[in-house]
């Protein structure tokens, strides 16, 4: 049976469950004082572990006037506590041969580092000391807002990155979904410390927090040692405290028209000074709880998954139009997101998106074969398990269990819920989803 994830269980605050996993491999989850939740996978012989803190806000979070914010804290978290300089920070890592770095999403951030088990009470240490004490000095801010502009630019240098950025604006229009995740030049050079602080001080608490930490490591141990890292912070951890709720989503239906989702398809186009044009053409998809998401894990497999999916064989591989063409989905609280990408010449634009249409519709037109079912089912069993053998990605998903998704699977499990899935449910998803309003984004050396 699968962990269930509720965010209150009996005898709260303290209360614990466990479960066993793949390889010997335990699962254990705790609620400590202050509603922090610690989440870790023991597995046995390895000598590394991965660590992170989640803190359950991201980009679609911040206020007006605060908008760039979430990115702008992924920075100046490693800029220096009360207790470290920004060097005294990196140098705790390097000297041991670790790894540290930060990740902001649209609905999460996370603070992670890789290091050797005996070294992981450090980690704990300073990731919790970046996340509860962190000075956010001025004059580092002010470096930091280059440094973010830099990157920034970096982004929209890359075409790649313009039409995925673009597409995800267009499907998700003004809902706070729809804003890049960076921010954007103007949001960056407009937010002041003062709102970054804020944000910071309204979002970093004890019952947003989540610790995840799978590879050489001891449940208690590490419980102890985030409630004593937290209390050095400065953070109260208030036994009455409960763990701030999961976001709820709300069906596409309700977000159209009234919350910022579109409720008809875009064309838009970008002029850029490139070679190729970068088109993808989609639509809104399956919330991140979705149980249909293993459906559309097999649907995304088949169409635009491999060299075999359709996409490939037929824009690649029989008429050779362009050397990249895939497809993709990501979902959200409240809705997600999938789209076919091409990249080709620019005269050639209007043919490939007709093509990638067709074979879309294709799919929702007729059930997919038994061999082409077959072959996305290996693929997609494969990929989950090799994608399961390091410390790091056993990390991720504790995290993503316990903010997004309320269930932990086992790898069997999930090996079995993707088993599950038939032709029939593959071209029910993708007839629904061809319904839906489709946009076209472009972006390439076009004309006015």
């Amino acid at each position: 049976m699968p962990l269930d994830l509720p965010l209150v269980r009996p005898g709260f605050p303290g209360a614990e469950q466990a479960v066993g996993q793949d390889g010997d491999a335990l699962v254990r989850r705790s609620v400590l004082p202050g509603g922090v939740r610690v989440l870790t996978e023991s597995m046995p012989g390895l000598r590394s572990t991965t660590v992170g803190a989640w803190v359950g806000v991201g980009s679609r979070d911040e206020s007006d006037g605060h908008h760039g914010s979430t990115h702008f804290l992924e920075h100046l978290l490693f800029k220096g506590t009360a207790r470290r300089t920004a060097m005294d920070i990196a140098e705790a890592f390097d000297a041991v041969g670790g790894e540290a770095n930060a990740a902001t999403g649209k609905e999460h951030t996370c603070y992670y580092a890789r290091v050797l088990d005996t070294d992981l009470p450090m980690a704990v240490d300073v990731i919790a000391d970046m996340v509860t004490s962190a000075r956010l000095d001025t004059d580092e801010l002010e470096t930091e807002r280059g440094v973010i502009l830099e990157e920034l630019a970096m982004n929209d240098d890359d075409p790649s990155d313009v039409v995925h950025e673009q597409f995800t604006a267009v499907v998700l229009g003004e809902h706070p979904l729809g804003r890049p995740i960076g921010g954007t030049p103007e949001t960056i050079r407009a937010v002041p410390r003062d709102a970054v602080w804020q944000h910071y001080r309204w979002h970093y608490k004890p019952s947003t927090l989540v610790v995840t930490a799978a590879g050489g490591v001891d449940h208690d141990t590490l419980c102890a040692q985030v409630a004593e890292a937290l209390t050095t912070g400065g953070w109260d951890l208030d036994g009455a405290q409960e763990p701030t709720g999961r976001r709820l989503p709300t069906s596409v239906a309700a977000l159209a028209g009234t919350s910022g989702l579109p409720a008809l398809g875009v064309e838009t186009t970008i002029r850029r000074h490139t070679e190729q044009a970068n088109v993808i053409v989609g639509g809104t998809a399956l919330t991140a709880t979705d149980p249909r998401r293993f459906t559309l894990s097999v649907l995304n497999a088949v169409l635009g998954g491999g060299m075999s999916s359709r996409l490939f064989q037929e824009i690649r591989e029989k008429r050779g139009l362009a050397y990249s063409t895939y497809s993709f989905a990501s979902g959200h609280a409240d809705t997600g997101i999938f789209g076919l990408y091409a990249g080709c010449t620019p005269g050639k634009v209007d043919e490939v998106v007709a093509l990638m249409i067709a074979e879309w519709e294709r799919l929702a037109d007729s059930p997919i074969t038994q061999a082409e079912l077959d072959r996305s089912l290996g693929q997609l069993a494969g990929g989950l398990v090799l994608g399961m053998e390091d410390t790091g990605s056993r990390m991720s998903r504790l995290g993503k269990a316990e903010l997004v998704h309320g269930e932990l699977l086992s790898v069997d499990e999930s090996l079995d819920r993707i088993r599950a899935v038939t032709a029939a449910d593959v071209q029910e998803l993708a007839a629904e989803l061809a319904s839906r309003p489709r946009s076209v984004v472009r972006v390439g050396p076009f004309g006015d």
